[in-house]
């Protein structure tokens, strides 16, 4: 067989990899925290579940792993100096290829420097953004980059203090993601290309600030919605027309980092310094506009984010985890738990990261705060002043876990199989 022949039967294979248990992009299929996975382990034992392998020293920054078929990606830092991409084997992490994507960006302090960006997998291609600004586009198969850009010196971009931090979006045949400032507070690239599609000038020119964007329909319109630093924004997908801004889950704020969450005309968005707040999506004649539905300071607010399951959103503060009414914002129970951490969902359960690094299994019920499992991975990095920031994943029956340098890979599919491995 003819070599390019057997390209296009590696291309079709990787095509054949993706399945509803990839786990593609930041926040997993639909950005919102939810894995459509069955057939999980419903508890754990008192040691956790059984470790596949584990990889030490694999380079800083808080990225959060993205998984699709037998690979799995990621971004790392050297020191607080350069950022990769880098390609490893769910089988046993081992490395399969790694891109130099760029510096690692500015950090007022500096504080926490280093990667934080989740790779966005579509097709035979991968998006990665630097905390620098710089975007790129890189084949799947070889590491290969096909375009590049930076969003901060290309078009004007105003990070926030801690550099950048959002996860592309892909939609169709574009990429949307978050320069910042006055001239391209949004952008929408040609993913193909890297051309210009539009740009759109937000009123205020707001920084950054650290959240992704999402897509809601609502009012008829499809729209980018995105945390900025002055406020929760929604632009029209068609041009990037602006139409509505919410300020009050802002305010007091130095750094909007949890991705919003959002059901029909309904998103919810949150800041430690301020609280939890949901807004309705409204349109009267030609105008949209955010009207609050509740605000309160004591809701989901952590960096962790919080997932919506059969109306209940779930998240921590510094008061633990919490189960509210999503509606009507009505706590209907509060645990310490893990205490501040990032979460995930998947057949029933939610899947905690603790910022102390602690990893917990508890029930997605309204009823009552249920614990099925909660341990600490063996061979915690040194996080000095930092914490336990990275998402858990959960794809194909595993759980991933990164924390500054060290990747675990646990077993959750609830058979017997896997050896363990320790690089």
């Amino acid at each position: 067989m003819r070599p390019a022949h057997w390209k296009i039967m590696a291309i079709a294979w990787t095509f054949l990899l993706f399945s509803a248990a990839d786990w593609p992009q930041w926040r997993g299929p639909n950005r919102d925290g939810i894995s459509k996975e069955a057939g999980l382990q419903r508890e754990w034992p008192a040691s956790g579940p059984k470790l596949v392998w584990r990889i030490d020293n694999l380079g800083g920054g808080y990225s959060t792993p993205s998984v699709v078929g037998d690979r799995l990606y990621l971004i790392t830092s050297n020191d607080a100096d350069e950022e990769f991409v880098k390609a490893l084997s769910v089988e046993d992490g081992r490395e399969i290829w790694t891109t130099p994507l760029g510096k690692v960006g500015p950090n007022e302090g500096p504080q926490y420097p280093g990667s934080r960006s989740t790779p966005t997998i579509d097709g035979d291609r991968l998006y990665a953004l630097s905390s620098n600004g710089d975007l790129a586009c890189i084949e799947l198969e070889t590491g290969k980059i096909r375009w590049k850009r930076n969003i901060r010196t290309d078009l004007g971009g105003q990070p926030g203090n801690w550099a950048y931090s959002e996860s592309p979006l892909i939609d169709g045949d574009r990429l949307i993601c978050t320069p910042g400032g006055s001239e391209a507070t949004l952008v929408a690239f040609d993913k193909n290309t890297g051309d210009i599609v539009w740009k759109s000038a937000v009123p205020g020119g707001d920084e950054a600030a650290y959240a992704s964007p999402i897509i809601v329909n609502a009012v008829g319109i499809k729209q980018y919605v995105q945390f900025l630093q002055n406020g929760l924004v929604g632009v029209d997908a068609k041009d990037g027309k602006f139409l509505w801004r919410y300020s009050r889950t802002a305010e007091g704020s130095p750094a909007n980092i949890p991705t919003p969450v959002a059901k029909d005309d309904l998103i919810y968005s949150a800041a430690s310094r301020s609280g939890g707040g949901l807004i309705r999506i409204v349109k009267t004649g030609d105008e949209v506009a955010a009207e609050e539905v509740y605000f309160r300071p004591n809701l989901p607010k952590s960096i962790g984010g919080a997932v919506l399951v059969d109306g209940f959103l779930y998240g921590t503060s510094g008061q633990g985890l919490s189960c509210v009414e999503f509606a009507t914002g009505e706590i209907r129970w509060q645990d310490r738990s893990v205490g501040a951490g990032s979460l995930c969902y998947a057949d029933g359960r939610l899947y905690l990261h603790g910022e102390n690094g602690e990893l917990a299994l508890v029930e997605a019920t309204p009823e009552a705060y249920r614990e099925v499992g909660r341990f600490t991975p063996d061979g915690q990095p040194d996080r000095g002043n930092a914490k336990a920031w990275t998402y858990p994943v959960v794809a194909n029956g595993r759980l991933y876990v990164h924390d500054l340098g060290v990747l675990w890979c646990y077993d959750v599919s609830g058979r017997e199989e896997g050896t363990s491995h320790n690089h």
